[in-house]
């Protein structure tokens, strides 16, 4: 299966990497850069020698699912960036880590897990973009928000670290859900998950309108668009390569990307388009005045990678046969900048703006190489970033004056936040710093040559460019990349928003103070606020319920069975069942069955003035024996037997377990029980109330043509003689695998404190 080859490269980067770690912790890094290369040649091989394919493998056929995966311009163009900036990015990283862990007083064999987590979220990252179905596109969005996270805390000793990424995890992941419900109203709707059916029953059903907000929803909080900007600025908490490769090339984009997969789901639906639209604008503002004042080198780059997903978000809502290559010539801009943002760091010492300068007599090649990196962003002509501005202002000028006046603030604020970060690292006067390490420089060397290189023959990019317009917009592409000296409307922007720019940055003295008050008047009602008054009210009412919860043990148990007994009851209260409750006749051959039953509830019954731990188990252990004979007598033998194993094994264990209890609390316990309170007796009313009538209910319309019998036909369809154990192996078998992650999460959690507490 060719199309599965650089999917499985990529996959077995982070393995190979942690073996070749335990051997040499830097080993790793050469590893996996050679894996992520390995799997690059593998997709350009694909992409330029075999048509665009898709490969379906069945998975659960009787529900009508399967695994999908696509190779197209789209999936290509996305892939190719995650592996390639991947690539330099983990190289990067062998020089930057060691440096770093030792500042943070960590082992060097950290640096292993570190490359780890990077590669495998390459990997989530190659896979979510060749995944063709809805519900594998939410598994592969959520493994990116669980690796971010853990990239984002790597640094799990600083509170900054910790608290970024718990922003991060709770601000991404709740939009994952909000997209995950998005996809499955689209599945309800049109009947499957299959992306390209889905696409294909939408063009004479247009999806409906809450189903495409929800995953407008989740793809703008992955790109950290405005209301979810402000988790990104955050995030500079994290290592430099990880800031480099998430929002330049992998997690931001991952948001954009989603928004061009399903834009022939969004294409009819002009008012979700529309709304897209003014958050794009609004997050191209917000941004870049943010990026304008902020000092800390990574945070300027932060809010310029929310104002430049703007403009691809414009983009994409204007259907636009650009939107994907204006992501793929802002990915290595972008990440070029930010290496140099960590190169400047690890010699100086030095994270801010008005802390450094002049240092391109010192590092004249990362100077260089970062001032094309800067020129490509900044749109300027013999850079590849001069056709990003191209094709926007081309996609601006059809939708008349007041959208052209927009593009060309956007794009003159981009030079200005751009020039004021280049000149604030290296103009200025003259000032010393240690030679940086070349595997430092050489990423960055390399992505600037890329930049030049798209720049002087733009003839490379239009084949892949137009294969991915394609993949998006469901048409033939008829884009063209060249220099026209001419006064076109795209030029004429161009040269506005340089004008501009430059004016910009030239009087920044005069206005960045009033600027910065505004912007931090602002954030006292911003969004970022009100998650924080959100968070502190959901803490403040956590508390309060587990304060009011684990009062004793009758308050946890009550706190359980109460809100499952009053749900069973509003179930039966709003389903519109005839006959509800049904009296079956009981003859002679009943008698047994109904003798089984009254010493369960014989038992039972008696269990509440029982006096002595030890009676009151073997009276429980009496109700689970009662109801073992009840199902023997039931022609249920197997639920029989096992009813008595487990019976016979919680009875010796709770036998032990009394015994090793002190006998002060066996007594409090005993007293506690025998005066019970009346909220005690208002629980046990509504969860017995609840639990007899959802039964009796349910026992009034067997059916045994629709449980039983197809029960036993499915049984036999999964070659099991035993019903029982089809149903837990089989039919429930994703929900026992789901339930024994939960015990081995829970598990791992407690080791790992156990170990905690043995360290201090």
């Amino acid at each position: 299966m060719p199309l599965l080859l650089p999917i499985l490269l990529a996959l077995a980067c982070a393995p190979l990497a942690y073996v070749a770690g335990r051997w040499r912790p830097g080993a790793a890094a050469w590893m996996g850069a050679a894996g992520a290369l390995a799997a690059l040649g593998a997709l350009v091989h694909e992409w330029t020698t075999q048509a665009p394919a898709r490969l379906v493998l069945p998975w659960a056929p009787t529900w009508g699912l399967s695994l999908e995966f696509t190779r197209d311009g789209l999936s290509g163009l996305y892939a190719a960036l995650a592996l390639g900036v991947g690539a330099l990015v983990v190289l990067y990283s062998r020089a930057y880590m060691p440096h770093h862990l030792a500042e943070e007083g960590r082992p060097a064999r950290d640096e292993v897990r570190f490359q780890g987590l990077l590669l495998a979220f390459m990997a989530a990252m190659v896979l979510l973009v060749t995944v063709d179905d809805l519900l594998l596109l939410f598994v592969a969005l959520d493994l990116t928000t669980i690796i971010s996270y853990l990239l984002i805390g790597f640094d799990r000793e600083d509170p900054e670290s910790r608290a970024a990424a718990l922003l991060s995890l709770v601000l991404t992941g709740a939009t994952s859900v909000v997209f995950f419900a998005g996809a499955m109203a689209l599945g309800l709707q049109y009947g499957t998950f299959s992306l390209p059916r889905v696409i294909e029953h939408a063009a004479h059903s247009p999806a409906s309108t809450g189903a495409l907000v929800c995953l407008a929803v989740g793809a703008l909080g992955k790109s950290a668009q405005v209301p979810f900007h402000f988790w990104l600025p955050r995030a500079m908490a994290a290592p430099t390569p990880v800031s480099s490769y998430l929002h330049s090339a992998a997690m931001v984009a991952a948001g954009v990307f989603l928004l061009q997969r399903l834009y022939p789901l969004f294409a009819p639906a002009t008012e979700v388009r529309d709304g897209l639209l003014a958050i794009g604008f609004l997050s191209m503002g917000m941004g870049s005045l943010m990026a304008l004042v902020a000092d800390p080198f990574k945070r300027v780059l932060a809010y310029s990678t929310i104002a430049q997903y703007g403009y691809a978000l414009v983009l994409v809502a204007l259907g636009s046969e650009g939107a994907p290559l204006y992501v793929a010539i802002h990915a290595p801009c972008k990440a070029a900048l930010f290496l140099t943002a960590g190169a400047v760091t690890q010699v100086t010492g030095k994270k801010k703006l008005s802390e450094v300068g002049g240092l391109r007599h010192s590092l004249p090649v990362l100077a260089a190489a970062s001032a094309v990196a800067a020129a490509g962003l900044s749109a300027l002509p013999l850079t590849v970033g001069f056709f990003k501005d191209e094709v926007f202002f081309h996609a601006l000028a059809r939708r008349g004056p007041a959208f052209m006046a927009a593009g060309l603030v956007g794009a003159g604020l981009t030079l200005a936040y751009t020039l004021r970060l280049w000149w604030g690292l290296f103009g200025g006067p003259r000032q010393a710093a240690p030679a940086a390490p070349r595997l430092l420089v050489a990423p960055v060397v390399v992505l600037a040559a890329a930049i030049l290189l798209g720049g002087l023959v733009p003839g490379l990019l239009v084949e892949p460019a137009r294969a991915a317009a394609e993949a998006m917009r469901g048409e033939p592409s008829t884009l063209e990349l060249a220099y026209h000296l001419d006064a076109r409307a795209e030029n004429l922007l161009a040269v506005g928003a340089w004008a501009l720019g430059a004016l910009l940055f030239a009087t920044r003295h005069a206005w960045t103070r009033a600027l910065s008050r505004g912007l931090a008047a602002g954030s006292r009602v911003g969004a970022e606020r009100g998650y924080r008054l959100l968070l502190h009210q959901l803490d403040r009412l956590s508390t309060w319920l587990h304060e009011k919860e684990v009062r004793d043990l009758r308050d946890r148990v009550a706190s359980v069975l109460v809100p499952t007994g009053l749900l069973g009851l509003a179930v039966l209260g709003v389903t519109p069942l005839r006959d509800r409750f049904k009296v079956g006749p009981v003859g002679w051959a009943d008698v047994t069955l109904v003798m089984a039953l009254a010493f369960a509830s014989a038992a039972a019954l008696a269990t509440l003035r029982a006096k002595g731990h030890l009676r009151l188990v073997l009276l429980i252990s009496c109700v689970g024996f009662s109801l073992a004979m009840v199902f023997a007598f039931a022609a249920a033998p197997d639920v029989a037997l096992t009813s008595v194993l487990v019976e016979t094994t919680f009875t010796l264990l709770f036998a032990g377990l009394l015994a090793l209890l002190p006998r002060a609390r066996l007594e409090r316990a005993q007293h506690e029980a025998q005066n019970p309170r009346g909220r005690d007796r208002l629980a046990a009313a509504v969860a017995g109330a609840s639990a007899f009538l959802l039964s009796w209910s349910a026992l009034s319309h067997l059916h045994a043509d629709r449980v039983g019998a197809r029960t036993v036909q499915l049984a036999e369809a999964a070659h099991s003689p035993n019903v029982v154990a089809a149903v837990l192996t089989d039919f429930r078998g994703l929900d026992t695998v789901g339930e024994m992650s939960v015990v081995v999460a829970a598990l791992l959690g407690v080791t790992s404190l156990l170990r905690l507490k043995g360290k201090r």
